[in-house]
């Protein structure tokens, strides 16, 4: 599978975690990297030094290249940054912000670069800005999604059509036949969040793990528009959200509502009621909590058995 993604970041599958906040710490970066793909550990959650202590144990516990997703509109952003150079962190992954303003430093220190977008627009921004990957993500993506409401189904090809750097599709990818679809449509990897923050080394709570196996179709929502349009679980939390943003609740007290905290709350502490609790709409097709390497070992058994078809499918089509 070997292509420009692989090439860039040195994995053996284009297959990398999404920087998730509350699920993605050193256990399941190191796990989906030992299993072959790129393992991100997601610092938006994390202070500085505990980012330090989570890329200090994932170094010792894989010799593969991985990861780290920074949003820059974290706070600690910089801080964060600095930390990551510091510690000769091969990737990192940006979002949320302008890629020029990282990048060039970045890329002094020897640090592959993507950047992830939700629109055309700024996927050339990404890159004028010289990044090496650009993330495409449409809004079936859990958590923080862009205000274009674009599917990966529609964003990946038109963004394609526009790029010259290697593409990598996210949102609403768990399968290897999603995979083989975004590839379809001219990426070159994809960033799946949802379907390893339902795994055993995922730091998620276990009462938000065995709630989104059970979640079905529309038992997810994008909310939260006013401040930084999320989809969320529709949870007791949602419906309070829900309620206010349609009696028209101004940006003020949307964010009195969502208070502080809310997502570890939900995600790690396991308070599914009160919780702000961020995933994808494919959770209604995952059903169980595998590990890492089981995900990845699907996807591409998945991935291969779809493409078997097709090429079989277009054989009996060329005898017709």
């Amino acid at each position: 599978m070997r292509n420009r993604i692989t090439d860039i970041f040195g994995i053996k599958y284009p297959i990398i975690s999404g920087g998730m906040v509350w699920c993605s710490g050193w256990k399941l970066a190191a796990a989906v990297s030992n299993a072959g793909g790129l393992g991100l550990i997601g610092a938006g959650s994390m202070y500085p030094d505990v980012l330090r202590e989570h890329i200090i144990k994932c170094k010792s516990a894989t010799d593969k290249p991985y990861g780290v997703n920074i949003p820059l509109i974290s706070k600690y952003s910089e801080e964060l940054m600095e930390v990551v150079i510091d510690e000769n962190v091969p990737v990192v992954f940006t979002s949320a912000g302008n890629p020029k303003i990282w990048t060039s430093r970045l890329h002094d220190a020897g640090i592959k670069v993507a950047h992830v977008v939700a629109s055309t627009k700024f996927a050339l921004k990404c890159q004028e800005a010289g990044v090496d990957a650009v993330v495409a993500e449409g809004f079936e993506a859990g958590g923080h999604n862009g205000r274009e409401e674009t599917t990966t189904m529609v964003l990946v090809p038109q963004v394609k059509r526009h790029l010259d750097v290697p593409l990598i599709a996210a949102g609403g990818i768990a399968t290897g036949d999603a995979m083989l679809a975004a590839f379809a449509l001219g990426a070159e990897g994809v960033q799946v969040g949802t379907r390893f923050a339902l795994t055993e080394e995922s730091s998620a709570s276990e009462e938000f793990k065995r709630l989104c196996i059970g979640l079905g179709e529309g038992d997810t929502m994008l909310a939260l528009k006013k401040l930084v349009p999320t989809r969320l679980v529709k949870n007791d939390f949602y419906r309070e959200v829900e309620a206010a943003e349609g009696r028209g609740a101004s940006a003020e007290e949307m964010a009195e509502i969502l208070g502080s905290g809310r997502a570890r709350k939900g995600i790690f502490e396991g308070d599914i009621a009160a919780g702000e609790l961020e995933i994808g709409q494919v959770a209604c097709m995952v059903d169980d909590i595998p590990t890492a390497k089981e995900v990845i070992d699907r996807m591409i058994g998945e991935y291969n058995g779809g493409l078997e078809r097709i090429c079989s499918k277009q054989k009996e089509w060329g005898k017709l």
